[in-house]
């Protein structure tokens, strides 16, 4: 499972992006973090958005254990204006992310991760190897009934130092609208 590019203990491929907030990104930003995880994300999709509570809770619970949320937006923006790097900064201030988001505007990250939905998890150990792929949890529609807490659980596990019990699950989402 995982991807063609990434499986499990793989290495994370680094990236050099800009962040809404005018910085750039790159796997090195994050060194002295304990676990990343990153999203591949946008503004349109219905699963992303009713993610981004969820998404903000994950980071506003485990930042001081160390860990930190990007998430990257790699949808082209020409047919999906909505995910235009000036609409990203509007999102993320409307919804007050609390978590990076960067913009991968030639695709090279969503590809070099091989990713395909939104919102598609990766989150890597200190190390940065792959310890986890999929999904947040299982009910993307209720959250009150979500049984599944699968990224939760994989970091839990994680920063315990145990082995990952579920470390893949299918992805779900919107697919990553790629350039022609």
């Amino acid at each position: 499972m995982a991807t063609n590019n990434l499986k499990i203990g793989s290495s994370a491929p680094d990236f050099n992006l800009p962040g809404i907030d005018g910085k750039e990104y790159s796997l090195n930003s994050f060194a002295d973090k304990n676990a990343l995880i990153i999203i591949f994300s946008c503004n349109h999709c219905p699963y992303v958005q009713a993610y981004e509570e969820r998404m903000k809770q994950i980071q506003e619970d485990y930042q001081q254990k160390g860990v930190t949320v990007i998430a990257i937006n790699s949808n082209e923006d020409v047919n999906y204006q909505d995910d235009s790097f000036e609409n990203m900064k509007k999102r993320a201030d409307e919804q007050n992310f609390n978590f990076l988001y960067l913009r991968d505007d030639d695709q090279s990250v969503a590809r070099a991760y091989d990713a395909t939905h939104t919102p598609e998890i990766f989150l890597f150990d200190e190390d940065r190897k792959l310890a986890f792929h999929g999904k947040i949890d299982d009910n993307w529609q209720e959250p009150e009934k979500v049984q599944n807490h699968y990224l939760r659980n994989a970091l839990d596990e994680l920063l315990e130092g145990k082995e990952i019990s579920v470390p893949e699950t299918f992805t779900i989402g919107c697919t990553i609208k790629w350039k022609k």
